[in-house]
Formats: C-alpha cells, structure tokens, sequence
C-alpha cells in the first residue's frame, strides 16, 4: 500500500452541550438546567459550534482525500488501528494524550478546533491549516515530537499506559494502603494515593501536589526548598509523588517522591480489600482494579508518542 492510500482516522468528543442533550433530551430543558444553576448557556452553545465547525472543515478535506473513518473518544480504547494509519485528534490536548496512549507509534495530528478558548499545548495547527499539511503529514514529510509514556503492569499481567500521569489509591475519598519499594527502600504507606507523572504531565497534577506542599512547608518555617522544575517531554524518567500520607504505629511517611529512570522501576502492592483502582490520564471510567495484594510495577514505556509538529 503506498503512503497515498493510507487509512485516516478522526478522533472526535462530545462537547458539553452533547453530554447535556444526552441526559436532558431537548435543548430547551438543557439550558433550563444550565440557567437554573446560574450557568452561561450561551458559552456552551459557542463551544459546541466552534467545535461543529472544525468539525465540518476537517471532515471536507478528509472527503476529497477518501479513505477516512470518524471515532468517537469513548470508543478508542477498543479501536483497533491499523500500523499505517495517520491519526488526527480534533479538540483539547486531553483528547491528544488519551489517544496517543493507544497508538503504537502511528504519528498524530493534533487539530485546535476553538484557540480562543483551548491552549493547545498539543494542538499546533488548527482545521484550517490541514489542506496546508496533509500532504506532507500523509507522506511522513513533517517533523515528529516524542512523548514519553508511563506503563503500569499487574501481577497478573493486565497494564495501562499513560501520556501524562497515573492515579494509584482508593476510587472515592477514602484513604489506601499500601506497600511500596522504590530502590532499596520499602515501607506500607496510608494516603489518599500517589501521582506517577510523565514528562508532559510533569507539569500538571504532580506539579500542583509538589506546589502544595512546598507552600505548606514554607508556612511551617522550612527553608532552601528549590523551585519545581519540570521534566521534558522526550525525558526517559518519571515523577512520583504521594498524597496526603499519614504516619502512624502502622505506616511510615518517608517514601514520599522521587524520580524514576530507565530500567528502573516503582512497585506498589495494594493492602486494600477493595475500592482499589489505577487510571490514567484523568479517565476514570478506563481502569485497573488494584486490590488484595496484587503487585504493580510502574516504569517508563518502551514505545513513545509520536506528535506531529
């Protein structure tokens, strides 16, 4: 097959107002209940036609090139694609990292349908710049940026990946507990769970923990605490830090951040009997059950994202 008849698979989201339209049926009860809690309707409704209408340009130029197919995010974990398809991501940069988690190396395009409301961190171009570069994209022309992962494995053989970061703890507002061993140190650990982050997350949910707890620090006296510096995105080491940890006759709190390398690992083995769970990036509904001593093993991946630029 030559690179001309490759395969290109749009991945789309439900904006606000569709997930509303899916629970309240008509667009009249759903801004009654948007108004009705003091909400902006008139903001979900230019989002959702700023996105219908890269939407609209994206799908006409995907239908002069033909062969293209439209999946929806909540189906991408179960879509199998093919080693040769060029993949295209059209909305926030959420949408880029839980889509690259499943690809194996096909490059992705990552598509701002509304700059004025989205950063676009991993959104360089925007619908309107496609008949520009998709030639160039189509025939592997453009420059690709790597995008470490994180990989979690079960003692029973199940695993996940992560572009930006991995939640290990309870699924509600309970506390977990814990063995965990990094190097040759191990101790058992209640908390309300930990953070393993990416080089791109590095500067998301782990950065908001450290923040945190350094302001905390500081208010208490503490001194000559450097300033957070987070990893690049093509770095081969991850970042962990646990949440909330208690000390107590049965638990320690000492083993509580540090940096995983290549070739090296973190392991966790769950003390729970239940409610345990590890997800990642932010999709709670795409899980793994961590309960009842099973082992994780959480390292750096061996493949990486490619993200085109």
């Amino acid at each position: 097959m030559s690179r001309a008849d490759r395969k290109v698979v749009l991945v789309t989201r439900r904006t606000r107002l569709d997930e509303l339209l899916a629970r309240h049926q008509t667009l009249s009860q759903a801004r009654y209940v948007v108004e009705r809690l003091g909400g902006d309707f008139a903001d979900f409704q230019a989002e959702h036609e700023a996105y219908g209408e890269g939407r609209r340009v994206v799908v006409n130029i995907l239908s002069e090139y033909g062969r293209y197919q439209v999946v929806d995010r909540m189906l991408v974990s179960n879509f199998v694609f093919a080693p040769d398809d060029l993949v295209m991501a059209l909305g926030q940069d959420g949408l880029v990292a839980n889509t690259l988690k499943y690809l194996d190396g096909q490059p992705l395009v990552g598509i701002n349908p509304d700059p004025d409301r989205f950063d676009g961190l991993l959104l360089p171009f925007l619908p309107m710049d496609l008949p520009l570069i998709f030639q160039e994209v189509l025939h592997d022309r453009r420059s690709t940026k790597s995008i470490t992962m994180a990989e979690a494995v079960l003692s029973d053989g199940q695993r996940l990946l992560a572009v930006n970061d991995f939640f290990i703890g309870p699924r509600t507002h309970t506390s977990a507990r814990y063995e965990i061993s990094f190097g040759d140190k191990s101790e058992v650990q209640s908390s309300s769970g930990l953070i393993v982050a990416t080089g791109l997350g590095s500067t998301a949910w782990i950065k908001s923990i450290v923040t945190g707890a350094m302001a905390v620090a500081s208010s208490l006296g503490s001194s000559g605490t450097r300033p957070y510096e987070p990893l690049a995105w093509d770095s081969q080491a991850l970042r962990f830090a646990v949440r909330e940890p208690f000390p107590s006759r049965s638990s320690q709190a000492t083993l509580i951040y540090g940096t995983v390398g290549q070739g090296n690992s973190l392991k966790l083995r769950s003390l729970m009997g239940g409610n345990g769970v590890i997800f990642s990036d932010g999709i709670e509904a795409d899980y793994l059950e961590f309960n009842s001593g099973t082992l994780a093993t959480v390292k750096v991946a061996n493949g990486a994202g490619q993200l085109v630029t």
